[in-house]
């Protein structure tokens, strides 16, 4: 047997169809499209139309709120900036700050400012201007011998 020898099954692949080649050879004209109207051209694909019908993404209800007035704090815990504070990126003299967390690379977007959470240990002694803290934070703080201070405009400042 050679290469040249093997050919396919007889009836095992079927010619393409040539369309619009006249009305003598069957596809001609319409080329099976029928007549007219949108589904007659190239190229259109009716997404979600269900033929009048009401379509399924209009019939089911709507679901869920977008609050307006919602905020979006950079959540730091305390372990973090003290981690910060030792690798010398924050500067134990200056107030701790959302412009100074960002230069040492805690947080990468300002958002709605700083939260700061009481998850791990603060050794150094640091003053925060920060938009709100929860209550474990401040504790820690006041304890390490630092101040926090929130800044204006932070409403909710122990949530």
């Amino acid at each position: 047997m050679k290469l040249n020898g093997i050919s396919d099954n007889p009836g095992s692949t079927k010619e393409r169809m040539r369309v619009g080649r006249g009305i003598g050879s069957g596809k001609g004209k319409t080329a099976g499209r029928g007549v007219k109207g949108q589904k007659a051209r190239t190229g259109v694909a009716i997404k979600g139309f269900e033929g009048g019908q009401m379509p399924l993404h209009r019939r089911l209800p709507k679901r869920g709120f977008w609050n307006p007035f919602s905020v979006d704090y950079n959540e730091v815990n305390l372990g973090r900036i003290q981690q910060a504070v030792e690798a010398g990126k924050l500067d134990a003299n200056a107030p701790v700050t959302l412009e100074a967390l960002i230069a040492a690379g805690v947080v990468s977007k300002p958002r709605d400012g700083v939260k700061v959470l009481g998850n791990g240990e603060l050794k150094a002694k640091l003053t925060f201007q920060v938009a709100a803290a929860s209550k474990s934070a401040v504790a820690a703080i006041e304890k390490a011998g630092g101040a926090v201070t929130l800044l204006a405009g932070a409403e909710t400042a122990n949530a």
